[in-house]
């Protein structure tokens, strides 16, 4: 029996930008995203599982998405670091995490999924724009550049 995939079904997240291979989401709803306000998605359309699902050219244009995301996190936010990852345990559609990490958040230096060491109450305004103003960066950035393939 096939289980339905989330990330087939919705948007996965608040939708900052979709073109017709791939979107890319702000994560919203949850500790982690609520704890790390910059936590990104982008995320293959069409139902893949694994990155080598994908063709050499498919994977090149992913990556640079991948790229222009942290790209504008990096200079918009200036974070203490960039964590990307392509876990997919959850659910098994590929996607890859795009997370600006400063040394103040929750979960400094664990990862995002460790328990939170410290509270950081409204961890968005700690954030050098203002998340509709880094989304609409994010969107200008893959729309203004398109990806190659």
């Amino acid at each position: 029996m096939t289980h339905p995939c989330e990330l087939c079904e919705r948007d996965g997240g608040l939708l900052v930008w979709r073109s017709d291979k791939l979107r890319v989401i702000r994560a919203v709803g949850d500790a982690q995203s609520t704890d790390h306000p910059a936590f990104y998605r982008v995320i293959w359309n069409a139902h893949v599982a694994e990155w080598t699902d994908l063709a050499p050219a498919d994977r090149s244009h992913l990556m640079q998405a991948v790229a222009k995301v942290e790209t504008v996190l990096r200079a918009a936010l200036q974070p203490t670091k960039v964590n990307l990852a392509s876990l997919g345990n959850v659910v098994p559609h590929l996607h890859w995490h795009v997370i600006a990490r400063f040394d103040w958040d929750a979960r400094w230096p664990a990862p995002v999924w460790a328990a939170a060491v410290r509270d950081v109450p409204d961890a968005a305004s700690r954030l050098a724009v203002p998340l509709d103003v880094l989304d609409a960066h994010v969107a200008a950035a893959l729309a203004n550049a398109p990806v190659a393939g």
